[in-house]
C-alpha cells in the first residue's frame, strides 16, 4: 500500500462529489479484460484487488484511495519487422518486383494486426491519493505521462476536473542547489542524503553521484563551476525519504521506521482489507503533513489557475 513515488496536482474548484458517487460513476469505466484488437487500455480496479469486495474507493478522514489497471499487450517492434521483411522478401521473390513504401505500412498494419491478440498482457495498478480537505492529488508513478492518463480517466469520470501540478514559488532545482552549497540555508529539520544528480548549463553533462558525502570538498568545486543539483536525496526528520526531481516529483520513497512500527502494531484482526485501510491513513497523514512542509521550505506554493479542464 505505500507510495513508492508521488507526483502532485492541486485541485481547482473543488469537485463537490461523494464517496458514494463518486464510486458510482467510476464503475461506468471499470477496468475489462483486453480485446483481442486492444493494445492497452486503462480502467478503475478495486484498491484491494479481490479482498475489497470490488470497492472501488475508500474514503478515510476526508483522504480518498482509488486505483486505476493499466494493461497493455507487448508486441515488440523487432518481432513485427521480422514478419514484415519476410512477407516482403516472399512477395519480390514471387513476383519478382519491389515492395512499395505503401505496401510495406499496410503490411506492418495487417501483420500487427493479427500478432497483437498473441502478445503477452502487462498490467500495472496505479494508485491515486486524493486529499479532500487539502484539495491535493497525489499519483503513485513517477512518469508523469502516467499520471496525467490516471487524471484523464477521473475526469472522464467526474465530467470536469480542474487540476495543474503542483508548483512552487522557489524552483526545486534552485532550492536543492542552495541546500547543497550552504548547510545553513537548510531547514532545521531537513536531511541531506548522499544521492545527487548535478547539471551543467551547458553541454558538460549530468554528474551522477551515489553513497558520497554530499558536503565533501569535490561536491562543493561541481557546485562552484556552475552546475545545479537536478535530484537530490532528502530525508524529513526522519519521518520520510525520497529523492526530490526538479519537476517536484518524490521518488524512491521510504516511510520511516517509527510509522511503519506503529502501522505493524495496529490490531487489524487478520482482515487484510482493515490492513491496507490502517496503512493508508497512515501513510495519507504523512504525506499530507510532510508535503506542506516541503512546499513551505519551497518558498510556498505558486497560485496556478488552469486554463481548461486539464
Amino acid at each position: 500500500m505505500w507510495f513508492k513515488n508521488l507526483t502532485l496536482y492541486r485541485l481547482h474548484a473543488a469537485v463537490e462529489v461523494t464517496a458514494e458517487q463518486l464510486a458510482e460513476q467510476m464503475a461506468c469505466y471499470a477496468a475489462k479484460p483486453l480485446g483481442n484488437a486492444d493494445a492497452r487500455r486503462l480502467g478503475w480496479t478495486a484498491p484491494a484487488g479481490r479482498l475489497g469486495g470490488g470497492q472501488l474507493i475508500h474514503e478515510i478522514q476526508g483522504h480518498r484511495l482509488i486505483s486505476a489497471l493499466r494493461q497493455e499487450r507487448l508486441l515488440p517492434a523487432s518481432v513485427v519487422k521480422e514478419e514484415v521483411d519476410e512477407q516482403v522478401a516472399e512477395i519480390e521473390a514471387s513476383e519478382g518486383r519491389k515492395v512499395t513504401r505503401k505496401e510495406k505500412t499496410a503490411l506492418k498494419e495487417q501483420v500487427t494486426e493479427n500478432l497483437l491478440p498473441r502478445a503477452f498482457v502487462r498490467s500495472q495498478k496505479i494508485d491515486l491519493w486524493w486529499d479532500t480537505e487539502r484539495q491535493l492529488i497525489g499519483v503513485n508513478t513517477s512518469s508523469r505521462a502516467r499520471a496525467e492518463d490516471v487524471l484523464d480517466l477521473l475526469r472522464e469520470s467526474l465530467g470536469s476536473l480542474k487540476v495543474t501540478p503542483l508548483s512552487t514559488q522557489t524552483l526545486p532545482i534552485r532550492a536543492m542547489t542552495t541546500w547543497l552549497d550552504d548547510t545553513a540555508s537548510r531547514p532545521a529539520d531537513l536531511q541531506i542524503g548522499d544521492n545527487v544528480e548535478l547539471k551543467a548549463k551547458g553541454d558538460d553533462g549530468v554528474v551522477r553521484a551515489r553513497q558520497v558525502d554530499l558536503d565533501s570538498d569535490e561536491m562543493q568545486q561541481l557546485l562552484e563551476s556552475g552546475r545545479q543539483a537536478s535530484k537530490l536525496a532528502l530525508s524529513i526528520e526522519g519521518q520520510l525519504s525520497f529523492i526530490l526531481h526538479d519537476d517536484l516529483v518524490l521518488k524512491s520513497i521510504r516511510f520511516g521506521d517509527a510509522l511503519i512500527e506503529e502501522a505493524d502494531l495496529t490490531d487489524d484482526r487478520d482482515d487484510a482489507l482493515a490492513r491496507l485501510e490502517t496503512d493508508f491513513i497512515l501513510m495519507a497523514g504523512s504525506l499530507r503533513t510532510n508535503v506542506e512542509r516541503l512546499v513551505e521550505w519551497l518558498g510556498g506554493e505558486t497560485q496556478r489557475e488552469p486554463t481548461s479542464n486539464a
